[in-house]
């Protein structure tokens, strides 16, 4: 492709991203204030795309040297300034992106494109921290990004064509397909995903049944190859969590009011996959 995409947030949808960068032959800087978690993050790529070939039979086969090779990893948000797409990845927290996408409007040259990859923050807002609102657009990847092949695609008020035209063109050379989406909190995934797994929630708050009988609900019976508890521990509860406070924030509606047992294991540090333990061991 001849250019280099930066990404921000080292956690598990920026190490997603930079694994599928990595099998299709494309240099990422990769940003986190951590060191310990671009170390982790160093890891996790390695891992990942050694296991890539076995779950997918197109994945080259890459040494951890040329894997790593195409990736700089940096704390300092100033690395992307030569980069000609960015891809915001960091915590579904307003202020949090707001400060991120303040910098990046400082850092990069005025025909950069940013994507934010939230999961329920307006698009629009988003826009507004930056002085390029019509260069800012919504890409929602799913998990793990490497094996999906559509993306939800989020058009901002201010959003232009050209914006559009350039996230499709990064996502034709990940072999994606671009669903294009208005931007309203939430979108379209996240509204309704988050509804099944918060409800998910209070079905075992309430004792109706166990994790594992209302997942096996969902894939035994509807076909699902996943269940709403087993997606949001991969997403992560704290995540979960503040998505549906978002989701609430914006609609003022009830039906988004996070379940008490989510909020309790989220306090309790049982985040799910990351953590070892969610609404399932993995220890």
């Amino acid at each position: 492709m001849g250019y280099m995409v930066g990404i921000i947030g080292a956690g598990t949808m920026g190490i997603g991203l930079s694994v599928d960068l990595i099998l299709h032959g494309i240099p990422s800087v990769l940003i986190d204030t951590s060191e310990e978690a671009l170390a982790k993050a160093k890891a996790d790529i390695v891992h990942t795309v050694r296991l890539a070939p076995l779950l997918n039979r197109s994945a080259p086969r890459l040494t951890p040297e040329q894997a790593l090779a195409l990736v700089t990893f940096s704390t300092d948000i100033a690395e992307v300034e030569s980069c000609d797409f960015i891809v915001e990845n960091a915590t579904e927290n307003e202020e949090t992106k707001k400060e991120i996408f303040e910098q990046l409007d400082r850092v990069c040259p005025e025909e950069v494109c940013f994507a934010a990859n939230t999961s329920c923050i307006s698009i629009t807002r988003i826009g507004s921290f930056t002085r390029r609102p019509d260069k800012v657009i919504g890409m929602h990847f799913m998990n793990p990004v490497y094996l999906k092949s559509s993306v939800e695609v989020i058009r901002g008020y201010h959003t232009s064509t050209d914006t559009i035209e350039q996230a499709n063109r990064l996502l034709s050379c990940l072999d994606k397909e671009a669903i294009l989406v208005n931007d309203m909190p939430g979108f379209v995934s996240n509204r309704i995903s988050h509804l099944f797994m918060n409800e998910a929630a209070y079905v075992v708050q309430d004792q109706v049944a166990s994790p594992q009988e209302v997942d096996d609900i969902f894939k035994k019976c509807y076909g699902h190859k996943m269940g709403p508890l087993e997606t949001a521990d991969l997403i992560g509860l704290d995540t979960v969590l503040n998505s549906l406070n978002v989701l609430y924030e914006s609609y003022q509606d009830s039906k988004f009011r996070a379940a008490p047992l989510l909020k309790k294991m989220v306090d309790a540090g049982l985040h799910g996959k990351k953590t070892g333990v969610g609404f399932y061991n993995y220890n």
